[in-house]
Order: C-alpha cells, then sequence, then structure tokens
C-alpha cells in the first residue's frame, strides 16, 4: 500500500516537473519609452550589454562613426559602460548599426533587433541616432538605481518611425537670459525624448505698463555678440559668436537643429533702444520704423554679420526672421510691412538659408505680395496668419496654437503649466487652434511647443521654466512622433515618465528618478552625518528638485557676509547673505532673503521646504517665514506675480564656519 502511494507520488511529481519545463518562458511585454513605439513584437529573454560589446558600424561611414561615438559616450554616462567602436562582422553581445533602404521608414525611421546582440538598421543616419536614444531608454527602463558596468534590453522587435518631420520647442531668451549650460542641456533632452527643432527667440522686451509705461525705462535685450553694433548684446546676459555657433554644431550631431530668431520689424525695442531714429513715433518704439531707409540699412548690416562667410554664426539651414505682430492700423503701412517681409525673406535665401516667418499675413492683409515657395511659417492664430488660407497660398506650416501650447509662467494668461493631459488624449499638430488638418497633412510639417518669458522681473528660475517645460516635453515627444496613435492610457504614460530619466548626463529637475510619482510622503534622498566646509557631500547630485525639504542641525559660529552654505551650477543657499548678513538664497540674478540672522554660540535645527510656488523656513520645527508668490505692482494698475522659489542647491559647500550635522534631504 506504501509502496503504491509513493510511487503515485512520483509520478505526479514528475508531471508537475515536465509541466513547469514545458511551459514557455514569458513574452517580454512593450517595453515603456517617450516616444511610444509605433510596433513592438516581444520575444523571451534579455540580452546585458557588458564591456565586452562592442558597436559595430560600416567602415568608412562618417555619419554613423557620429552616432556610434555618442552611443558609447551615453552608454558610458548612464552605465559605466565603454563599449570599443569597430566595423566588420558583429558578435555575440555586440550592437551592430547599419544603413538599409526602406521607404516605408524614412530618413528617420528605423528598426531594432534584440537577441543575442542588437541590430539597428535605419534608411538613414538620423534614424540610427533615433534608435539609440529608444535602446538606452529600453535599459534604463523601469531601474531604481543604475548598475554600473552592464544594461539589459528586452530581447524582441522594434519597428517605428515618426508622424511629424518637425518636432520642437521654441525658447523666449531675449525677456530672461538662459545660460549657454542650459541650452545645451536642452538640446540633449529634445534628442533623448526624439525633438529635433530648436528654436531660440534671440530679442524681446517687456511691456511698457510695467516701466512707468515709458519705452526709454522698459526692459529690451538681445541675446548675441554683435562687432557690427558694438554695445548691441545684453550686459546682463548674451551669448559670444564661438559659442552660439559651437552649440548649433553640437546639436546637429544629435539630430538637433537648431533656428536662430532675430525678430523684426516689431519686438525691436532692443535694437531702437541702440538706435532710436530706428523707432516708430507712431506705432511705438518696440516697432521699426518701415518708412526710414536707416531702418534696412540697419537691418541687412546686423543679419549679415550673422549669415556671412564659409563658416557662418548661424550654422544650421534655416534662420526665422520673426514678423510677428506689427501694427496693420492704416493700409499704407500693412503695404511696408509685407514688402519687409518679403524683402528679408528673399535676403537670408541670398546666404542659401531658409527663411522661418511668423507671418501675420491675414493680420495684413494687403496687395504686396510675399514670397510664399520654400517659405516656412509658424502658425500659432487664427487672427494673425489663417491656417487654412496660409496652406491654400501654399505656405508650409510649423503647428504652434498658442491656446494649446504656450507657456507663459506665472502671467495669469496663457498657460502656466501646459494642459499635458488633453494635450495627450486630444491634440497633435493637424489641431491648429481648431482648425483640423487631415493627419500628416503634407502641409503641416510638425508642431513645436513654446515657453515665452512676457513678465521681465517675476523672479522665475531657469529651472522654474524646467519645471514647467519638461512634462510638456514628454508629452508631446509623445503627439509629435506618434501623433493620434498613442496607445498607453494617460494615467499610465504620467505615471511612468518619472522613470525615464531627462537625458544622459542631465538633471534639470533635480529629482531622485527611484522615487517614481508623487506619493504625497517623504522620502529621504540623500544625508550626511556631517556636512564639512568645501566638499562635495552627494557626488553627481547638484541639486534638490520641487518638493523638498532639507534640514540640518548647525551650531553658529560668526559668520561673514556672503558666506554659502551650498551652491550648484545657477544657485547658492547663505547662511549670511552678502548685502544684509541673513539666510537667503540666489539665482538668476535674483536675491531673496528670509528676515533671519544667525548668531554665535546658538545651537537649532534648521529646516528648508521649497515647492514651485513658495519657500519656507523652520526654526526648531516653527515655521519663522514663507516666501511665496505674490503681487509685485508697477504703478496703481499693473501687476506682476513675484516667484521666490528654489530648487536647493547641492552641488559643492561653502567655506563655512559652523558646524553642520544630521543632514537630510527628503522629497515627495
Amino acid at each position: 500500500m506504501n509502496f503504491t502511494k509513493n510511487r503515485a507520488v512520483l509520478l505526479l511529481l514528475t508531471l508537475l516537473s515536465f509541466a513547469v519545463q514545458a511551459a514557455p518562458a514569458k513574452i517580454n511585454d512593450k517595453p515603456f519609452v517617450i516616444p511610444e513605439l509605433k510596433e513592438w513584437k516581444g520575444a523571451q529573454g534579455t540580452l546585458t550589454l557588458t564591456d565586452a560589446s562592442r558597436i559595430v558600424i560600416p567602415a568608412g561611414n562618417d555619419e554613423l562613426q557620429n552616432v556610434a561615438e555618442q552611443l558609447a559616450a551615453d552608454l558610458g554616462l548612464m552605465f559605466g559602460l565603454s563599449p570599443e567602436i569597430t566595423s566588420g562582422k558583429g558578435r555575440d553581445g555586440d550592437i551592430v548599426i547599419s544603413v538599409r533602404a526602406d521607404k516605408s521608414l524614412g530618413d528617420e525611421g528605423y528598426t531594432i533587433k534584440t537577441g543575442k546582440r542588437v541590430e539597428i538598421s535605419s534608411p538613414a543616419a538620423a534614424g540610427a541616432y533615433w534608435a539609440t536614444r529608444t535602446l538606452l531608454q529600453m535599459a534604463d527602463n523601469g531601474r531604481t538605481q543604475t548598475l554600473h558596468g552592464e544594461a539589459q534590453l528586452p530581447c524582441g522587435s522594434v519597428r517605428d518611425w515618426p508622424d511629424y518631420a518637425i518636432r520642437g520647442f521654441m525658447i523666449d531668451t531675449g525677456r530672461k537670459f538662459f545660460p549657454m549650460e542650459y541650452l545645451e542641456a536642452y538640446s540633449k533632452i529634445m534628442a533623448y525624448y526624439k525633438m529635433n527643432f530648436l528654436q531660440v527667440h534671440l530679442n524681446d522686451c517687456g511691456f511698457k505698463k510695467f516701466f512707468d509705461n515709458d519705452w526709454s525705462k522698459t526692459y529690451a535685450a538681445f541675446r548675441l555678440e554683435c562687432d557690427t553694433y558694438p554695445g548691441l548684446a545684453a550686459e546682463d546676459g548674451h551669448y559670444t559668436k564661438a559659442e552660439f555657433r559651437d552649440f548649433q554644431k553640437e546639436s546637429a550631431k544629435r539630430y538637433v537643429e537648431v533656428l536662430p530668431e532675430i525678430d523684426v520689424p516689431a519686438h525691436t525695442l532692443a535694437f531702437t533702444h541702440y538706435m532710436p531714429e530706428l523707432g516708430s513715433t507712431e506705432y511705438g518704439a518696440d516697432h521699426f520704423d518701415l518708412f526710414n531707409p536707416a531702418t534696412y540699412e540697419f537691418t541687412d548690416a546686423l543679419l549679415a554679420e550673422y549669415l556671412s562667410g564659409d563658416d557662418p554664426v548661424f550654422a544650421g539651414p534655416k534662420v526665422s526672421i520673426g514678423t510677428d505682430e506689427y501694427s496693420n492700423r492704416d493700409k499704407e503701412v500693412v503695404e511696408k510691412f509685407r514688402a519687409f517681409t518679403d524683402r528679408y525673406i528673399r535676403y537670408v535665401e541670398e546666404f542659401g538659408k531658409q527663411a522661418c516667418v511668423w507671418g501675420s499675413l491675414s493680420h495684413a492683409r494687403g496687395e504686396t505680395p510675399v514670397k510664399i515657395d520654400n517659405v516656412i511659417m509658424h502658425s500659432w492664430s487664427k487672427d494673425y496668419a489663417e491656417p487654412r488660407e496660409m496652406a491654400d497660398l501654399g505656405y508650409k506650416l510649423i503647428s504652434i496654437p498658442d491656446r494649446y501650447v504656450y507657456i507663459v509662467p506665472a502671467a495669469g494668461y496663457y498657460y502656466d503649466y501646459l494642459n499635458t493631459q488633453w494635450l495627450y488624449e486630444n491634440w497633435t499638430p493637424a489641431n491648429i487652434n481648431g482648425v483640423i488638418f487631415p493627419e500628416k497633412d503634407p502641409s503641416v510639417l510638425g508642431g513645436m511647443f513654446a515657453v515665452w518669458n512676457d513678465h521681465v522681473g517675476n523672479g522665475i528660475s531657469n529651472r522654474d521654466v524646467h519645471h514647467r517645460a519638461f512634462p510638456a516635453m514628454q508629452t508631446l515627444a509623445v503627439k509629435m512622433w506618434t501623433g493620434a496613435g498613442a496607445g498607453v492610457p494617460f494615467a499610465e504614460f504620467d505615471r511612468e515618465r518619472y522613470g525615464v530619466a531627462e537625458a544622459p548626463g542631465v538633471e534639470l529637475s533635480g529629482r531622485s528618478r527611484r522615487l517614481g510619482a508623487p506619493d504625497g510622503e517623504w522620502h529621504e534622498v540623500y544625508a550626511a552625518a556631517e556636512l564639512l566646509p568645501d566638499s562635495e557631500p552627494f557626488p553627481g547630485v547638484d541639486a534638490a528638485g520641487y518638493d523638498y525639504r532639507v534640514s540640518f542641525d548647525i551650531e553658529c559660529a560668526a559668520e561673514k557676509r556672503g558666506t554659502e552654505l551650498l551652491r550648484s551650477f545657477d544657485g547658492v543657499f547663505y547662511l549670511s547673505d552678502p548685502v544684509s548678513g541673513m539666510l537667503g538664497f540666489a539665482r538668476d540674478g535674483y536675491l531673496n532673503r528670509f528676515g533671519y540672522r544667525l548668531h554665535e554660540g546658538r545651537k537649532m535645527r534648521i529646516t528648508v521646504e521649497g515647492d514651485n510656488r513658495s519657500t519656507r523656513l523652520y526654526i526648531d520645527g516653527r515655521m519663522v517665514e514663507e516666501m511665496k508668490q505674490e503681487k509685485k505692482w508697477w504703478g496703481e494698475k499693473a501687476s506682476t506675480n513675484y516667484v521666490p522659489t528654489l530648487v536647493f542647491p547641492l552641488g559643492r559647500s561653502g567655506e563655512f564656519r559652523s558646524r553642520i550635522t544630521d543632514f537630510k534631504v527628503e522629497q515627495r
């Protein structure tokens, strides 16, 4: 009886073992990447890239050599790998990149097959580069920390291509200066999300009502070094010609085209401050006088400085001449505006560039012809340039509808933060302020979104702009690449996007990715038993982003004014600010001071909390001051919102004398 029972048990165990062995291994699910993959066919298992992995490209292909070099550098930044770049036959564990004709993919499409090796193919090098962005995101997908020395990829096949050729972002540097490091970071972020068109708006001005209604007092800036007109470039921040040229060339290596914009004949106050006789007495000093021959002499010479020569400052294939929001008060000036627009379209073409314009040709209806062929128009307003009318005329359009995709930080109009859920679920570039084109209509080249810094002096920092622009970037990257075909529900997308890096080696948000989506709870992310002077307390960490809580015990010593606790590349927190000796912080040219001074010999616990609207100071658990967004009045009727925020610096400690212990950084 026992013998029979044992045989039955053994038979059952054998059958169960066979069933387990026979069960198929799990097929890999579609990986979450941004933008979403068009096609995925999962396979079993994973491929691990190691230092033995190589990047294999065809011999003598300079474009693929560039792609391979950038992939190798990024694998080093993200995973600590140092792959060799070689040619010849690929072997197991390698990444093999090739160019193969496939008209259905277009120049930017690609395929990836991951099994014993990675095989990338594309009709052109641009597609191969986008494939490497997908590869990096797949390797990084779902990771809570970087595993130094290896990168794992799910096995399967990808077939992917964009719906729109232009996928872009415009940043207004005229009214708020962004250092070159910031622009470079944005070029890298855009490349990581397959966004390929970065427009830099180089000149603009504030609103006269905020400056005593006096044009001579109104802020205006031009952000590019200028030899033709010495002193024209803004003293509070501008780019040298050399660094701006290099920036464009480095971006082009990442397949991000930089579009420089000099906005004329309106928004020209920086130029009329420099040369007042160019300003219109009828329409305002922010308008060029189109009846003054000196206006054309100035504009010709200004543009020629950046367009001339074998190695021009404007290095890319396109240049924007603006042509936005000029007065249409009378017929004569309308005809002059149309003639001006036509003239400068043709002028930049003489230097081999394609002209981009804001247009305004519905706003400025007239008889003077304006060149259409080979001209790109930013379609932002039905009132200024009605999209269907412009397309029927023959203009190629970039969809940048102000009602949907304009960010104006803390202004109270347009968007402070874009409605990313609505955009994700409803918008594609085919929708220009409610004028609906068929998807992939050849008249619509693609889409963009914009940050306009209308309210000069409102305290908004570079990091505040990023806090607004980055979720928009992630969302609109999907809508401009994947179009109407996004299959991941928004709730899932909005949760999973927090796990995707900003770009290899870039972290402007200062938020620990291992936290995932915000859950409302405080989580410790960094800690130090003691913060030592003149040290790097958290190597590789530059700042703590919103929402954060930084706390520490301090035994106060006598500190001289200007003593720093910590600094980042663009901000500093003071134990004693340089003006009044108070606790405070500075970034972007703004100094914000708490009404609290440290006294020698005192011991206390200091806590600083910050979010995207306010910064709070606690002493021994009691809040002593909150700096929060508030109205700033310019006379009796005009006001802006002032935003006293801080992304807390963590990059390097200052030369303080106080003893600081139990230093803790939390985020939620």
